[in-house]
């Protein structure tokens, strides 16, 4: 809902005002599908983003800092050759639907002024940036479109813009009393909001809901006054832009869960946080969820090779138990070696079995001992002590083989969980150079560079005695941490199990609640995040090790204490998490 009609008109509206008149300075592309322009406007730098993500379409003024590429692609190059210098014509939406243009006048190459259109589509997977000329011509899009990917409408450079197929509604601005109610009486006999949306453009499902609660009586879905109620109506969406007051509505947790150009009063106004403008709600909505959705893109490759030798590990393990199992029968292989031995004055070739004393067995018992009737008793003894000895060996081998696979298999569930925790690109190219340092991921001179990225940051959280907590994402960051940390620091980490370095950043005596918080971050931030009673040491810095040729982020220590933990996310959402 956040990006439907009615709150695209608000951000347009918003958007015009701040940059009529301004000037093109920069642009950038940081992701295949978002541009930023930096425009001055006044004395304001303005940081516009279009994002025609297929799941975050959006446009609004951005306070982010974006990682770009040591290359620009095509489409930003394009853009800069065409919009840099430009004056900002005009930003208005198209019929009140999903569709916004960005007018600029340009200076050609000949001097002469030329308008140049950005005309972003927000319409889900089918969203589109397109650059238009003053004849409607498509100069370049962020996203091609063939005749085999749509017959109804394409969208290539050299082809003429068509808009999107158009819709039987009518725009918010153009809605009159009369014109509204011989749709909604077109519309039948359905509740008043379905009537509602499929009648005027851009109005999603809940903005229809509100709507509709506005002006029906309470607890009822229709009405039989529909000239009166579309005349409230048509008031109300005509008197629609005067009444922006964004809002940001929060669940339970206090998460963004939906994005408001004014108060609903059908939805609980205690969960309606108030922001001075549509483009800083539209950023708290939209900044952690695009972000999160990004590196689930540019996690997935990792994560499935992950996954995929981590189900290797487990095969190769399991049979490796299979082989120590296998392998406990050479006890029984020495005894039947050692009583045929014992007993050869009795026996002779081509006995299929020997049934013979058990001198080891306390209540004195015979064992039944197979024999191989092409053998003479002599070589059947030799035959079992053979077997003792390739199980013995077998046993050993696959003792030492079965270490090697749990700490291959620990490792990687380490490196999966760290993935997890990434939430910038720095924390992403970390795990991506430690797995080609262990060859996992083969070093490519072909894959695409970025910036040089800097040193990611651990989480840096603050106890409730103002004490300040942080937290490694991964083993690079790990490794910086604890050796970072001053040698009276204290050191927590979940026992036995992969997980973060956490350090408190206090040294000597440590509140108890202060303790108990960084306690809950290591059981969080490790393998055992939902399970119950997660065992978490801690330490003083000064008695954590790192061995020589340790792989990053494994560490030995000693002194240690332990806690239980068992936590949950509303746990650690009660430790206050710095923001930088």
């Amino acid at each position: 809902m956040p990006m439907d009609g009615l709150t695209i008109g608000f951000a347009a509206r918003e958007m015009h005002q701040a940059l009529l008149g301004g000037r093109v300075d920069k642009v950038t592309q940081p992701e295949k599908d978002t541009v930023i322009l930096l425009i001055r406007a006044g004395s304001t730098n303005y940081k516009l983003l279009l994002c025609a993500s297929p799941n975050n379409a959006r446009c609004h003024f951005t306070q982010q800092t974006f990682s770009n590429p040591l290359e620009p692609p095509m489409f930003c190059m394009l853009l800069r050759k065409q919009l840099l210098g430009g004056r900002v014509m005009g930003i208005r939406q198209i019929s009140g639907d999903r569709v916004v243009h960005f007018d600029f006048d340009v200076v050609d190459e000949l001097g002469d002024h030329v308008l140049r259109r950005l005309i972003l589509e927000v319409m889900g997977r089918h969203s589109n940036l397109m650059l238009v000329d003053g004849e409607g011509k498509i100069l370049e899009a962020a996203r091609h479109v063939s005749m085999d990917m749509s017959r109804v409408r394409q969208v290539q450079p050299g082809l003429p813009y068509l808009p999107p197929p158009a819709q039987d509604k009518i725009a918010p601005e153009d809605v009159t009393a009369e014109n509204l109610h011989a749709k909604l009486i077109f519309q039948g006999d359905v509740p008043l909001h379905k009537a509602l949306a499929a009648s005027v453009s851009g109005l999603s499902n809940p903005t229809a809901k509100e709507l509709a609660f506005r002006v029906l009586p309470a607890g009822a879905d229709r009405s039989d006054d529909l000239m009166q109620i579309s005349q409230r109506l048509a008031d109300f969406l005509v008197s629609l832009p005067q009444k922006a007051d964004p809002r940001v509505l929060v669940d339970d947790m206090g998460d963004p869960a939906d994005v408001f150009a004014f108060p609903y009063l059908s939805r609980h106004l205690d969960f309606q946080q108030p922001c001075q403008t549509i483009s800083a709600a539209m950023e708290r909505y939209f900044g952690a969820r695009d972000q999160q959705d990004r590196m689930n893109q540019k996690s997935a490759s990792m994560v499935k090779l992950l996954k995929g030798q981590i189900e290797r590990c487990e095969k190769k393990l399991a049979q490796q138990e299979e082989e120590l199992q296998n392998a406990a029968r050479m006890e029984e292989y020495r005894l039947m070696g050692e009583l045929l031995n014992a007993n050869l004055w009795q026996l002779h070739k081509g006995m299929p079995q020997a049934e013979l004393p058990n001198f080891y067995d306390p209540d004195g018992g015979t064992m039944v001992i197979p024999m191989d009737v092409q053998l003479t008793p002599a070589q059947n003894a030799q035959r079992y002590f053979k077997r003792y000895q390739k199980a013995r060996s077998a046993r050993e081998m696959a003792a030492q083989q079965r270490e090697k696979t749990l700490a291959e298999l620990d490792y990687l569930e380490g490196q999966l969980l760290d993935v997890g925790k990434c939430v910038g690109e720095s924390e992403l190219e970390e795990i991506r150079q430690e797995l080609m340092r262990t060859g996992y991921i083969r070093k490519s001179l072909a894959r695409k560079q970025q910036r040089a990225l800097p040193k990611s940051k651990p989480y840096h959280y603050r106890s409730s005695d103002g004490i300040d907590i942080f937290v490694g994402k991964n083993a690079a960051q790990n490794d910086r941490l604890t050796t970072s940390a001053r040698p009276d620091e204290t050191w927590l980490h979940a026992k036995d199990m992969p997980g973060s370095h956490v350090i408190i950043r206090k040294e000597g005596a440590i509140p108890d609640q202060t303790l108990l918080e960084a306690a809950i971050l290591a059981a969080w931030y490790s393998k055992g995040q939902r399970s119950s009673s997660v065992p978490i040491d801690y330490t003083l810095r000064r008695y954590v090790k790192k061995p020589g040729g340790a792989a990053p982020g494994m560490v030995i220590y000693t002194n240690q204490r332990t806690l239980f933990m068992t936590v949950t996310e509303a746990d650690v959402r009660k430790i206050h998490l710095v923001e930088e």
